[in-house]
């Protein structure tokens, strides 16, 4: 199916996935998880989770193999690639590439529904617990699909609090409750607080944590937008832009605060999100600035 795994397209801490062809000649991505994962809790998690899914907007499980201490998945191909080659403007070969504001609203616009659609739409609840740029793959129409299901959770709809999850996520996208549950119930809260993160990045096009800043009051995003919001929606993310642009770059800032709020309850729905993303940026307000 891969050729012998000829053509690589990435790789992580789950292991390595390769471009593939089915007989029928539809083009899919195939992840061979990491030998080392400890019983095949996080490809359980991954078939679990993705077999309930159906929606535009979270990526397609084609199949899956099993057999002894190999494991892989089989998905869609994404032609474009994962959103953090865009936003970092590294393409293939380092090449720069740059999407326009529109673009960027709209991929946020369907993440944030494929996010509802985890949360609200499914028989049972799945929160995700990775939200990141590296875990969004883009279509040939720049749709966004969520991927990467290895760390999510189930729980019943009407269920709203998860306990015992242990910390799992990603640095710079992790819920502050997550790791430390003075901060409030774990919930799916701690997944809009991820999207909020990632908000960040989109708008910033920089990693919101730089492993190699001296302090992490310097590197902390939210706090780097909130120091450059000279006044209530004035703020310079070097560069210029058009007045529409610069209407989207205000609502993504503005919701990217909410959903960023330290204190979970604090923090919008992501049906809430949906809400703000749509509606008038009139109707916005700022958030306090986060602790």
């Amino acid at each position: 199916m891969t050729n012998k795994f000829k053509d690589k397209l990435g790789e992580g801490g789950y292991g390595s996935v390769y471009k593939g062809k089915l007989p029928d000649g539809r083009l899919v991505a195939v992840k061979i998880l990491s030998e080392f994962k400890e019983n095949g809790e996080e490809f359980m998690n991954e078939v679990a989770s993705i077999s309930r899914t159906s929606h535009v907007n979270i990526v397609t499980l084609l199949g899956f193999c099993f057999e002894r201490s190999k494991r892989a998945l089989v998905y869609e191909f994404m032609p474009n690639g994962s959103l953090d080659g865009f936003i970092y403007n590294k393409g293939p070969h380092n090449q720069s590439r740059q999407l326009e504001w529109k673009t960027l609203y709209n991929i946020a616009l369907g993440i944030a529904r494929g996010l509802e659609y985890l949360h609200q739409g499914c028989n049972t609840r799945i929160l995700h617990f990775d939200i990141k740029p590296h875990n969004i793959l883009l279509d040939e129409n720049f749709c966004p699909k969520i991927s990467d299901f290895g760390l999510s959770k189930l729980c019943e709809r009407k269920e709203s609090i998860i306990a015992n999850t242990g910390t799992r996520g990603t640095v710079g996208y992790i819920a502050p409750e997550v790791f430390c549950r003075n901060f409030g119930s774990v919930s799916h809260k701690s997944d809009v607080y991820s999207y909020g993160m990632m908000l960040l990045e989109m708008i910033g096009g920089r990693k919101n944590i730089d492993i190699e800043g001296s302090q992490t009051s310097e590197t902390y995003f939210p706090s780097w937008i909130n120091n450059h919001l000279d006044q209530p929606m004035n703020f310079n993310l070097n560069e210029v832009i058009a007045e529409e642009e610069e209407e989207i770059t205000k609502k993504l800032v503005t919701v990217s605060l909410w959903c960023t709020q330290t204190n979970p309850i604090d923090r919008p729905s992501i049906t809430k999100v949906l809400e703000m993303l749509q509606g008038s940026l009139q109707s916005l307000v700022l958030p306090p600035q986060p602790t």
